[in-house]
């Protein structure tokens, strides 16, 4: 088939599936990740048996789909056209809804998601605080097509990009990706085109294009829910990238903790194979292509991608010295280009609607989107794409709904383990690679951990840590005894038995590390620590010079009492684990200091609020 006749072949395709889909409604079941933990499996099932049973399969559509990323109200279910947005549906209301909305056209206003400071209800999600100042570009599918069938990406549009790039010379779609200013969205912010730009100069007999799905940051599911929503975006990118710089072999190197992911992955690179996008000679353009999945145990260091090429290699995931870079020499020894999962999404849509497009959107330096996996103290927990230069407020007060319960926000952990702690002072940075540099973070894959008036921020820089510690590859002694020097001087002042110098230590180690760790894992794992020590100096005094622990969250440093407030209700006594409170009914308590292992539950448990945290 002649190259100009690709799309002929794709519009004559979304020509005949249109005509195959003559739905009257089309209901759109969420099956990302924590949906189907919240049982929409099985609502999904529900949906599909009762239009069978009904014989109103052929006019209705049950579509599982990919993440909303209103995680914090699931499980969701959306009817088009109508474009209602029902929130936190149960097995029992799939009737309801079929009763009432899809025979009867009416809208369940119980179902409805309910603004919280309003209580408006509202129908659509484009009234969403939620999703109002999202712009979706990477996660543009997720939601609304089904990632397990073929039809529905090629009726998104799906493939045009690699027809189009076909039709350019390899180094006319590398000007574009360049033009467009896509950085790398797996944590270093490198430019995307210089990247394929160097690989397309390398000359050698193979190339690699490696697409890096080892997502690993306590918190982020980012790459994940693109894999599992619009898992095509992918397959199409990597084939544009491989004829941009050359190469016929691309490899997906995906955690094995991501099952559900391999699967959808899987099934969506043999339908592409069966439908003519991957294999050889493609569309009769001498270009050949093909992909295979490469499966990681796990490692936090393997998303740096000279240890994540090793382990490929069936090495142990440890990283090596640059230069040579991957492009010039990685994959069995070949030029090869890696890049994670987000930022290969971005490529067919650059790559349609042009760089410029691209750029209409985010700052100068960092155009575009990023995408966020907000997650901690918050009450809109879930997955966001926001243009790049959206400030923190914007997200964490709009988007994000606020802090839970009420509380005070303290700070947010951007950049996962390798990030930083920014404070209220931050609140109004305008996000980008560059601001978020400067104020001590960084953007990472996009994880956004929040935090409240009750965290610890010497705790929280021993969790992140431990974490590091844990995944040091161990090959070089700045990370593999440093950081681990770090995390006991953690230890110990958590513990109540840090001292000032010890703060001394803290910030001439962490700077030492961060200058002589061999790779991004050991540079950047004293930042939680170094963030802290600069913008909660004053917690990390008063646990080793008052012995206390501000926020309460360091057992060995708090003591609780019962105050004069209490009336003896007995509730502290009954509910007490170890038996250490003792007074009699109606009559103030007392608890033995000696027996408390300091759980808490006495505490959380008390209506009078008669008992201190000290």
């Amino acid at each position: 088939m002649p190259r100009d006749e690709l799309i002929e072949r794709l519009e004559d395709m979304r020509s005949s599936i249109t005509k195959e889909r003559n739905y009257k409604k089309q209901v759109l079941v969420c099956c990302g990740v924590n949906c189907l933990t919240s049982g929409n499996d099985i609502i999904l099932d529900k949906f599909q048996s009762r239009m069978k049973e009904m014989r109103l399969d052929n006019e209705i559509n049950v579509t599982k789909t990919g993440c909303f990323g209103f995680c914090a109200r699931g499980p969701i279910v959306e009817i088009l056209p109508d474009k209602i947005f029902y929130t936190e549906i149960t097995l029992d209301d799939v009737d309801k809804i079929i009763d009432k909305h899809l025979l009867k056209n009416q809208e369940i206003e119980e179902l409805l998601y309910t603004n919280p400071l309003t209580k408006e209800k509202i129908s659509k999600p484009k009234n969403m605080d939620f999703y109002k100042k999202q712009k979706k570009i990477a996660l543009r599918n997720c939601g609304i097509i089904d990632p397990e069938n073929i039809d529905d990406y090629v009726l998104a549009d799906g493939y045009t990009a690699l027809d189009k790039a076909l039709k350019m010379t390899p180094e006319e779609v590398v000007e574009i990706i360049k033009k467009s200013g896509l950085r790398g969205r797996g944590g270093a912010g490198f430019p995307t085109g210089k990247k394929w730009e160097i690989a397309l100069h390398n000359k050698a007999p193979k190339k690699y294009v490696v697409c890096n799905a080892d997502e690993g940051d306590p918190g982020a599911f980012m790459d994940r829910s693109i894999l599992e929503g619009d898992p095509h975006s992918i397959v199409e990118a990597m084939a544009v990238c491989g004829y941009a710089i050359g190469a016929e072999y691309g490899l997906v190197y995906i955690r094995a903790e991501y099952p559900n992911a391999m699967k959808i992955l899987a099934k969506a690179i043999k339908d592409a194979k069966n439908h003519g996008f991957l294999g050889k000679n493609i569309y009769n353009t001498n270009f050949n292509f093909d992909i295979q999945l490469k499966y990681g145990a796990g490692a936090f260091v393997c998303g740096e991608e000279t240890a994540l090429i090793r382990s490929m290699q069936g090495k142990r995931g440890e990283p090596v010295n640059k230069p040579p870079f991957p492009a010039e020499r990685g994959y069995k020894n070949s030029p090869t280009n890696v890049n994670n999962v987000e930022t290969l999404a971005n490529i067919p849509v650059i790559i349609k609607k042009g760089a410029e497009w691209f750029r209409s959107f985010g700052t100068e330096n960092s155009p575009g989107t990023k995408v966020f996996a907000l997650a901690g103290k918050i009450n809109n927990t879930g997955l966001i794409e926001v243009p790049m230069g959206t400030t923190l407020r914007e997200i964490i007060y709009e988007i994000g709904g606020g802090i839970k319960n009420g509380k005070k926000f303290k700070a947010v952990q951007t950049g996962g383990p390798s990030g930083g702690c920014l404070t209220m002072d931050d609140l109004d940075t305008p996000i980008d690679f560059d601001n978020l540099v400067a104020k001590g973070s960084m953007m990472g894959s996009g994880g956004m951990i929040i935090m409240d008036e009750d965290n610890c921020m010497p705790a929280v820089a021993k969790f992140y840590l431990d974490f590091t510690v844990d995944e040091s590859c161990g090959k070089c002694t700045p990370c593999r005894i440093g950081n681990k020097r770090l995390l006991e001087i953690l230890k110990r002042i958590t513990d109540g038995e840090g001292t000032e110098d010890d703060l001394d230590t803290l910030k001439e180690l962490s700077l030492i590390i961060k200058d002589s760790a061999l790779c991004g894992l050991g540079q950047t794992a004293p930042n939680p620590v170094l963030s802290t020590l600069e913008k909660f100096w004053d917690e990390y005094v008063a646990h080793v010079r008052d012995k206390k622990c501000p926020s309460g969250q360091c057992k060995a440093l708090i003591k609780y009492v019962i105050n004069n407030k209490c009336i003896g209700c007995t509730l502290c006594a009954r509910i007490c684990p170890e038996s250490c409170i003792t007074g009699s009914p109606k009559q103030r308590h007392y608890i033995d200091a000696e027996k408390c292992i300091k759980c808490g539950s006495c505490y959380e448990a008390c209506k009078f609020h008669a008992i201190n945290r000290d």
